[in-house]
């Protein structure tokens, strides 16, 4: 069952923008967002870009905005939570149409509207690692002489709590990856290719109510496993060798992915005890995370444990990193992190190890409680060789 996020949780989370605009005397906040990372944005509004960009602006006082590119103004009223809906130049797709004769606003549109021509003495940026060129030129040519301040930390600390309907999401679509992960276990045979692979699970997802993939679904095989970024490929499936299986839904903008090594067929030896330790790593991170635990704590024992295991060099980065409207989001966890983890944070527990010839990766998505962690998918912990 899909789960749908009300318009008074879209309207308490601008209200509490502006509450911390308010407490680090901010003027306007302008939230930034395009189609591969369009959380900000889709926290704010429920918009979801397609091809162009988007943006959100929050004054201090007063209506946010929506900032949509020149082609999207039906779709956006059709979906966007926030009603107040400007068009721009600046957001348009990156092929670069001129749109001549199209009626647009500009960012001094913009302003004069979200504060009623005050001046912007700060403004904060969100979205500041993916902000483009034009959207910046565009800010400081109407801005010239206003302050920008760095603020992603405003909206990562307000995504880091989820909600009671966004831990619903969550479930829901790991529940669905769940199906997914079924379906390819039914028909994953020797002689595939990675992506006929990717088209069982992605059929499964759209069959069983998901939006779109949580991610890009890795099907890998063979030495592909060593990647913990990339692509599926044609490379044909063989049996008695390592396959990954990473498989996520979206559902109403929220995320998951399951994380499984298998097999068709026995693992050789080396292979299985690699997985068999990344499996008790896995295992043991998600037993050391509770409310009130510092989160770079559960980093240096999860390195700790992999050293006495004899698998420090196998590993990459830190055991644990965000979920919610992306996939990765943050906060990580790793030995840098200072904070602490709360009720209602939502992680992934990334347990990835790799060598010269293969890796392997067990991946489940958690919620912090006051005792422990709640597992949205507790299937499949087990050496799989089917």
């Amino acid at each position: 069952m899909v789960t749908v996020i009300p318009d008074s949780e879209f309207s308490d989370r601008v209200k509490r923008v502006q509450r911390e605009l308010d407490r680090q005397d901010l003027d306007c906040l302008i939230a930034h967002s395009n189609e591969s990372d369009p959380a900000n944005v889709r926290y704010l509004s429920d918009y979801w870009p397609v091809f162009e960009s988007a943006g959100v602006v929050v004054p201090r006082d007063g209506d946010p905005i929506l900032l949509i590119g020149p082609e999207s103004e039906l779709y956006a009223r059709d979906r966007s939570r926030i009603k107040k809906i400007m068009k721009l130049l600046e957001y348009r797709e990156s092929a670069e149409p001129d749109y001549p004769g199209m009626r647009l606003s500009t960012f001094r549109d913009v302003f004069e509207e979200a504060t009623g021509g005050r001046k912007v003495k700060r403004l904060g940026i969100a979205g500041y690692a993916i902000m483009p060129l034009p959207v910046i030129e565009g800010l400081r040519k109407v801005l010239p002489e206003t302050e920008f301040v760095k603020a992603d930390n405003i909206l990562r600390r307000l995504r880091s709590l989820k909600s009671e309907n966004e831990i619903a999401a969550l479930r829901e679509s790991s529940r669905t990856a769940e199906k997914a992960i079924e379906s390819v276990l039914e028909k994953i045979k020797p002689g595939m290719t990675e992506l006929q692979v990717v088209g069982i699970a992605q059929q499964a997802l759209y069959e069983n109510g998901a939006e779109y993939e949580g991610h890009a679904l890795y099907v890998f095989s063979g030495k592909n496993t060593r990647h913990a970024i990339s692509r599926p490929t044609h490379k044909k499936i063989r049996e008695n060798e390592l396959i990954q299986l990473n498989i996520g839904a979206r559902v109403s903008g929220y995320s998951s992915s399951i994380g499984r090594p298998i097999s068709i067929g026995r693992m050789p030896q080396n292979v299985r005890k690699l997985v068999e330790i990344g499996l008790e790593l896995h295992q043991e991170t998600r037993d050391l995370m509770r409310e009130g635990i510092p989160a770079k704590e559960v980093a240096e024992k999860f390195l700790k444990s992999a050293e006495r295991k004899g698998v420090k060099e196998n590993v990459l980065y830190g055991p644990c990193h965000g979920i919610g409207l992306m996939e990765v989001e943050p906060p990580w966890i790793e030995t840098t992190s200072d904070y602490v983890l709360k009720r209602n944070m939502t992680f992934q527990v990334d347990t990835f190890l790799y060598s010269s010839d293969f890796g392997l990766r067990w991946e489940d998505a958690v919620r912090v409680t006051e005792n422990g962690v709640e597992t949205f998918c507790n299937r499949w912990e087990m050496i799989m060789e089917i």
